[in-house]
């Protein structure tokens, strides 16, 4: 993954920041592998009814592995998102909407130029009716053949996540002179935006 830029701004208004918020009991979370965490960060963190954003790694076979562990694909992890939200405010429904539109799920271990099994598409659900959506939506786009070729979407149970290094956690936000995430990362925002505008936060 090249070096990221951060904050994208547009009439002064910087995008991208993950504000800590209350976390209220009935939270659920959902991990997402959507290619480079930095830009599926970056959307995640406009998303109205998500509390907390944390890049991160999961379902490989090493405990806490090392950002250049994972990039050698020697450990099997995938770089993913664990999105904390509020299903009274967001459901898990539409949390899997803006992840179809914002990756490409039809190429295997990569997204633009990123290759490798650890920017693999990913769903990794914590509980049994999380998958069960995720189910339903992807029959969904496959019998209404939304993409050109079929889904490799990889669906699993979340299995040995751990936070990716604190330098990954918002990038996007705090890292403004850099290339990779003004071509990259910022585009996804305004196609969320522009695709989702009723689900940005706006605050």
């Amino acid at each position: 993954m090249p070096a990221c830029g951060g904050v994208f701004q547009q009439g002064g208004q910087i995008l991208g920041q993950n504000r800590p918020m209350q976390i209220p009991s009935h939270a659920e979370t959902l991990v997402l592998g959507g290619g480079c965490f930095w830009c599926t960060e970056a959307v995640f963190v406009q998303v109205k009814g998500v509390l907390d954003v944390e890049s991160g790694y999961c379902n490989g076979q090493s405990r806490n592995p090392t950002y250049e562990q994972v990039c050698s694909g020697q450990t099997g992890h995938n770089e993913v998102v664990r999105l904390v939200y509020d299903p009274q405010i967001i459901s898990t429904r539409v949390l899997l909407e803006i992840f179809f539109v914002i990756h490409d799920p039809t190429t295997l271990n990569r997204q633009g130029n990123d290759r490798g099994t650890q920017y693999r598409s990913g769903i990794y659900f914590t509980k049994p009716e999380q998958a069960e959506v995720v189910k339903a939506i992807m029959a969904e786009i496959e019998t209404d053949q939304i993409f050109q070729s079929p889904l490799v979407t990889e669906v699993l149970n979340l299995d040995n996540y751990s936070a990716a290094e604190d330098y990954h956690q918002d990038f996007f936000e705090r890292n403004p002179t850099q290339g990779y995430c003004m071509a990259v990362a910022a585009p996804k925002v305004w196609k969320f935006k522009k695709t989702f505008s009723e689900w940005m936060k706006t605050a």
